[in-house]
């Protein structure tokens, strides 16, 4: 089982802009059936943590539903509506604590630490990160929501091009 951060950024770094949203990534080219796509790498996970700016960020997108069949944390603070259907758990726990609790409940399939950079950076801080998959898009922000704010030492492990995007995947070095 493989810990992941799989997310899309810009050029310069950032996954959202300052006000969350993502509309700059939904312009861009991609094959979905091409390298290192979504579709490809969800198959493979079984449980997903997320922060609440994605968990809304999605909802909107979604129109309120819920697309995921995996069973799904959500790390806030704050109360946040429930989708009416899916698993989606929210809590305000250690990563480390909700970390096993993933496992537990992904029946054997890797995790994806699907956003904010903050949260995977906790993850990273505690040794729970393995793999981090860049999709980098034609684009700059300027400002907005950085991919990583950690140090983190990566070992360039794949890289392929899917239409306009550069992707990259990485291995988490950890410190011996």
């Amino acid at each position: 089982m493989t810990t992941h951060y799989y997310t899309a950024t810009s050029l310069d770094g950032f996954i959202a802009t300052e006000d969350h949203s993502l509309d700059w990534l939904l312009k861009q080219d991609i094959d979905l059936d091409g390298p290192m796509a979504y579709p490809g790498f969800v198959d493979s996970i079984g449980a997903l943590a997320m922060g609440s700016s994605t968990y809304e960020w999605v909802m909107r997108a979604e129109n309120g539903t819920w697309g995921y069949q995996q069973p799904t944390w959500v790390f806030t603070h704050r109360n946040l509506q429930s989708p009416a259907t899916g698993d989606v758990r929210f809590t305000q726990a250690d990563v480390r604590d909700v970390h096993a609790q993933m496992t537990d409940a992904a029946g054997g399939k890797d995790l994806w630490i699907v956003g904010g950079g903050d949260l995977a950076g906790q993850f990273a801080d505690a040794g729970l990160l393995d793999e981090v998959w860049l999709q980098y898009a034609p684009v700059t922000l300027g400002a907005g929501a950085p991919v990583l704010p950690r140090e983190l030492d990566l070992e360039l492990i794949e890289v392929a091009r899917n239409r306009a995007f550069l992707c990259g995947r990485y291995r988490v070095i950890r410190a011996e």
